[in-house]
């Protein structure tokens, strides 16, 4: 968490705009068929032939989202892609480009923005997508990253919020509360070093629950698996802002209600253990926390037993009428209506 304070610095001014979108752009490679012109010109053109086009868009403001404190620029690159693309894969579509638009404060230099860029281009290598665009402008205060991620999926294979039935079984891939938990391990290292800047912290047993919240990855895995299982869930969603906000979205569009039962959340070890240390409840943490950029679907119970023995999904409750309502089903056997207590933007 020290700054170097013996890295150069190069003023953005010295390239000017379109200098500098030159500067950062040169490292993209044309990958996807369907990208016939990129960056360069007044508009991408892009050949879809005759899929369906996703498009989604994400924006992370400095302050709001991420704290430069302790969130590496790369990481942040890295990041801002990824919770793009996990839209993406939630329609069960693939990721094919993505235009990157900032706006960033005179205090940062030229080698901050090649690093943030440097996340960005790792991530659309990894994930087989093309930087097609963008915009970079300035700003008053500090950073701010737009991405557009735009995908395309066949018309028969597409998955809405709104598809979920009654005794549909509810599943989520991966573990879920490691991202909420690496967060509270670095806001709580960040207020040591305000106290003692000399004190370095020792974080060698957290370093599943921090790259959760600082190198989330998309579940793009989860789609090919899906499809090599022949598996169309009937409703999906990403975990971005919590899972009981994520279910009560599904509910709400599907119009049903649902049971989850508090035994089968997945919960990494790591996970417990810091939510032990910090005295919060784990099952608080899963339904609330966020960020984890797992994939949470409903799948009909004939497809069950292609997904039983696999160790990426976990039934975790079913689906029931609307009227019954979105209920957590505790170990003592207790129902309790969910609530979106996630997170909320334009909250004071």
């Amino acid at each position: 968490m020290i700054e170097d304070k013996n890295q150069s610095r190069t003023p953005l001014s010295k390239l000017g705009e379109f200098g500098l979108i030159e500067h950062l752009t040169e490292q993209f490679e044309i990958k996807q068929s369907s990208t016939i012109k990129s960056i360069g010109d007044d508009a991408a053109v892009l050949d879809f032939k005759k899929k369906q086009i996703v498009v989604t868009t994400d924006m992370l403001v400095e302050g709001v989202h991420f704290d430069l404190s302790y969130v590496p620029l790369k990481h942040l690159g890295y990041k801002s892609v990824i919770v793009n693309l996990s839209d993406v894969y939630a329609m069960n579509a693939e990721a094919t480009q993505i235009t990157v638009s900032i706006a960033v404060s005179n205090r940062f230099p030229l080698e901050a923005l090649e690093a943030l860029y440097e996340g960005i281009a790792l991530a659309s290598k990894i994930y087989n997508v093309d930087v097609v665009g963008g915009d970079t402008t300035s700003s008053t205060s500090g950073l701010l990253i737009s991405i557009t991620a735009i995908g395309v999926v066949n018309a028969d294979d597409v998955v809405y919020r709104k598809g979920a039935k009654p005794n549909d079984l509810l599943v989520v891939s991966g573990d879920l509360g490691a991202a909420y938990m690496g967060l509270q391990i670095l806001e709580r290292e960040k207020e040591v070093f305000k106290v003692n800047p000399n004190n370095q912290p020792d974080l060698d047993a957290y370093t599943y629950i921090m790259e959760r919240h600082l190198k989330p990855e998309a579940r793009k895995d989860i789609i090919k698996l899906l499809k090599d299982l022949n598996v169309k869930p009937t409703a999906m969603i990403d975990i971005s802002d919590g899972l009981s906000s994520e279910i009560l979205h599904i509910c709400k569009a599907s119009k049903v209600g649902c049971d989850v039962y508090e035994d089968k959340l997945p919960l990494d070890p790591q996970v417990i253990s810091s939510c032990e240390e910090f005295n919060i409840d784990s099952t608080t943490v899963v339904l609330n926390g966020g960020e984890d950029y797992e994939l949470l679907m409903t799948i009909s119970q004939d497809d069950f037993p292609k997904i039983k023995a696999n160790p990426n999904f976990t039934v975790i409750g079913f689906m029931t009428d609307e009227n019954s309502g979105a209920n957590l089903v505790t170990r003592a056997e207790t129902k309790i209506p969910l609530q979106a207590q996630g997170w909320k933007n334009f909250e004071s």
